[in-house]
């Protein structure tokens, strides 16, 4: 049996890899991973190991998520979350300020579908960035299988279509937020720079490159033992909370949880519904926000509605809402009021209060509140109602720490053999920072 693993096939032992429990890869990643990267919580750590374990049964999947490693301020761990991603995933292309040409035509690669390691995303989609709405439509369109590019190429004196594959997993790192059309399709990892009580390892790939490669080899040896699994029914059971677009984003990561096995599938549940919630914590957009403050407002009013000119006057007296200078420094008036409104299929009434005036009515609002302000779910709340665990979890050192070393894994696969590889672990010459260490030869 064999396995892609870029630039070669590797015959590897895949009975020997299938007789191990499913949860110890994970857990050895859990701790490779903990070492190198300061994780913001035990959720997210969770999500990377699963994303990349994910990338090794991209056949399987109808979707693949996105990861996207975002922080306010440089210096938070994002490309380093990538540089220790790279080894472990099959056919890495670490990307950065690359052209939608060359995406597309790594993507269609006839050597095999790549993992793109997209880094500073934020000069692609930030505010000083240029046109990048073809690079847009890849990363949307290419988290379903079978999507595919159109394009017009000439040869000689024709002209002539194709459609170029799109699928392949993604993972992403720069500075705030991403378009929303792309954080829908992403587990969002919000980074921050650590604490001077948080210690993590420096990562060097000439030093660690061997564990990496070891975790990497095993990896693929038990992706291939158990990749019959994955067919017919094999679908996991999604926690309530987790829906729509939600869900296509986590069905793979879950399904590798439950393909482990261990506790695995409860952390993955865990970390799915906290990191969900967290998700819809982000800054609303202008109208979202306006519909908040409504709500806030005509709560506090007497009787069923407010006039117009009442409205905007409370609307105005938020200090931490934009209403006061929302229109180049002026105040909302009752025009933009009904203009921003009225694509919720919301327009003031007449005969409104005892004055009889125009004005909004609460019942005006309840559908639009309904569909675009749902009751906040903290992570506490929606992971417990969803695992009966609590929403934190262990600590991201709890969870390395029961992984035990790599070490551990050693025997499960057949190490690959050939020139400029070491006889021990079969780690190639040059990723050898271990060396000193290694009582073998190299072939």
């Amino acid at each position: 049996m064999t396995v892609d693993r870029s630039d070669e096939l590797i015959e590897w032992h895949a009975e020997e890899a299938a007789e191990a429990h499913g949860a110890t890869v994970l857990q050895a990643l859990a701790t490779f991973l903990a070492r190198f990267v300061a994780y913001p919580s035990n959720h997210a750590l969770v999500a990377h190991v699963l994303w990349i374990v994910h990338c090794w049964f991209m056949d399987a999947w109808e979707s693949t998520p996105r990861i996207a490693f975002l922080s306010p301020e440089p210096g938070s761990g994002k490309s380093r979350a990538l540089e220790v991603t790279e080894p472990l995933v099959p056919r890495p292309v670490h990307a950065v300020n690359t052209t939608p040409a060359y995406l597309f035509r790594k993507v269609s690669d006839e050597a095999g579908r790549p993992t793109i390691l997209y880094d500073e995303i934020d000069t692609v989609f930030g505010p000083k960035a240029k046109d990048n709405e073809d690079i847009r439509g890849m990363l949307n369109a290419g988290h379903r299988k079978g999507a595919t590019a159109g394009r017009c190429v000439i040869r000689g004196k024709n002209v002539e279509t194709e459609e170029l594959p799109a699928y392949c997993a993604v993972a992403l790192a720069g500075l705030d937020d991403l378009p929303d059309t792309i954080m829908t399709r992403a587990v969002v990892v919000r980074m921050r720079r650590r604490a001077p009580d948080e210690h993590i390892e420096p990562w060097r790939l000439r030093v660690n490159g061997g564990e990496a490669e070891k975790l990497r080899n095993w990896l693929a040896a038990w992706a291939v033992s158990v990749a019959d699994r994955l067919t017919g029914d094999f679908w996991p059971d999604i926690p309530a909370e987790v829906t729509d677009r939600d869900a296509d984003v986590w069905e793979a990561l879950l399904a590798v949880a439950d393909l482990a096995g261990g506790d695995w599938p409860e952390r993955a549940r865990v970390a799915a519904v906290a990191l969900v919630a967290a998700s819809k914590q982000r800054a609303p957009s202008v109208g979202v926000l306006l519909l908040r403050d409504i709500r806030t407002v005509l709560s506090k009013a007497n009787g069923d509605g407010m006039a117009t000119e009442h409205l905007l006057a409370e609307l105005n007296e938020m200090d931490e809402s934009p209403w006061s200078t929302i229109r180049r420094g002026e105040p909302i008036d009752s025009r933009g009021l009904a203009q921003r409104l009225n694509k919720y299929g919301i327009s003031s009434k007449q005969h409104v209060g005892d004055r009889g005036v125009r004005g909004y009515t609460r019942a005006q609002f309840e559908d639009a509140w309904k569909r675009y302000l749902p009751p906040p779910v903290g992570p506490d709340v929606s992971a417990t109602s969803a695992t009966g665990a609590t929403a934190t979890g262990p600590d991201v050192a709890d969870v390395a720490d029961a992984a035990g070393p790599i070490g551990a894994l050693d025997g499960l696969f057949t190490p690959p053999t050939g020139p400029g590889r070491c006889d021990e672990c079969g780690c190639h010459v040059e990723l050898q920072g271990h060396k000193a260490d290694c009582s073998a030869g190299v072939a």
